[in-house]
């Protein structure tokens, strides 16, 4: 680790220094760190500084993925909301870490990443679920690269997970006709049962597009008006319970005007529910669940309820999530552009709302198609 004088002085005299330290990095590489200092002092707390940071490159040749994993989750679990934590816990737990936990670091290139794809692929795993895994792997060694325990992603030379024979599957969604069956058969047994909740549940996930969480954390003090202030979601299945938190992201933060027909299901659900509250000597109070007033329904339940409901009233099953698809192809077959119908359903940007719907605008393509043919 020399320090040497040059013949460079600076205009107060003080000679340059040159300083230069060797080390070895995390692949077993010899390498060298050479800055400059003006003054001997400053040199050789300038040697101090380097001899420090380099020792700290060396020490992470042995670090395993597993150890950088823990490490990983540290400096971001006040960053992500505690369900994505969860879930880059249990892809790394499950489908990382059995194969390549404990490999070192500078173990890690293109033979031992092909046969994790390998393992992967095996696994008989949609190409989709497949594609989230690599991408929370290659957040993982991103990572690494950024910590300097690797110099470069090695994950990007083995590249993503392809299929050529799987197909896209298609959005599943209600038309208006096939839901007003759904809803009728939905309630025809709230009315046997005397509980609405679910019928109330699955007419605001197809009026307003709102995601299911959010729809589990609505109470009645999110009524403003005829707007839904949607600011809060629920998780379900989470470790201690449910767990309350804000929606997916910024934009997911809205409001939404209630139509008329919601509005009506909403007003007569209210007094219902007052009644049933204060039939039991307990007090009413807005902070009660729209959808269940004392918890929010459970996720287990309402696929129940809605697999019942689907057969009840003769058509396909589809999902949960999919109502909020069947909310926006109602408003854009209906002429609405896709600036409005992203805020709608909270998408960070309108280019997603593209993405995820571009071939559920037939009318436009006709629309296209009209205009170009007057053109003579």
């Amino acid at each position: 680790m020399p320090i040497y004088k040059q013949k460079e002085k600076n205009k107060d005299g003080v000679y340059k220094y040159k300083v230069r330290v060797n080390y070895t990095d995390s692949f077993g590489n010899h390498k060298q760190l050479t800055r400059t200092a003006w003054g001997a002092r400053e040199a050789k707390e300038l040697e101090r500084q380097l001899t420090q940071q380099t020792d700290s490159r060396s020490i992470t040749t042995g670090i395993t993925l597993s150890t950088l994993f823990s490490e990983y989750c540290n400096s971001i679990q006040h960053e992500i909301r505690q369900t994505s934590l969860e879930k880059k816990q249990s892809i790394f737990k499950l489908h990382i870490e059995p194969v390549l936990g404990s490999k070192q670091l500078t173990h890690l290139n293109t033979k031992t990443l092909s046969d994790w794809k390998t393992y992967i692929n095996e696994k008989g795993l949609r190409l989709q679920t497949r594609k989230n895994l690599y991408t929370e792997f290659r957040a993982l060694l991103n990572y690494a690269v950024k910590m300097e325990y690797l110099s470069t992603n090695p994950l990007l030379k083995v590249g993503n997970f392809r299929d050529a024979y799987e197909e896209k599957s298609e959005i599943q969604f209600y038309t208006p006709e096939e839901f007003k069956l759904f809803r009728d058969a939905a309630l025809i047994t709230a009315e046997q049962t005397g509980y609405y909740d679910y019928y109330v549940f699955f007419c605001i996930a197809y009026y307003t597009g709102a995601r299911k969480g959010e729809i589990h954390a609505l109470r009645w003090s999110s009524i403003d008006s005829d707007y839904f202030s949607i600011k809060k979601s629920i998780t379900q299945k989470l470790k201690g319970g449910d767990v309350e938190t804000p929606p997916k992201n910024k934009s997911s933060i809205r409001t939404i005007q209630i139509p008329l027909p919601l509005m009506k299901i909403l007003t007569e659900h209210k007094s219902r529910q007052q009644k049933a509250v204060l039939s039991i000597g307990q007090k009413w109070s807005e902070d009660g669940f729209i959808c269940g007033y004392y918890k929010s329904l459970r996720d287990s339940s309402l696929e129940n309820e809605n697999i019942k409901y689907a057969k009840a009233s003769q058509q396909k099953k589809i999902r949960i999530h999919d109502f909020r698809h069947s909310h926006a192809s109602l408003l854009i077959n209906n002429g609405i552009n896709a600036l409005e119908i992203a805020r709608r359903l909270g998408h960070s940007t309108v280019e997603q709302t593209l993405k995820t719907y571009s071939h559920l605008f037939p009318k436009e393509s006709e629309r296209a198609l009209e205009i170009l043919n007057s053109i003579e």
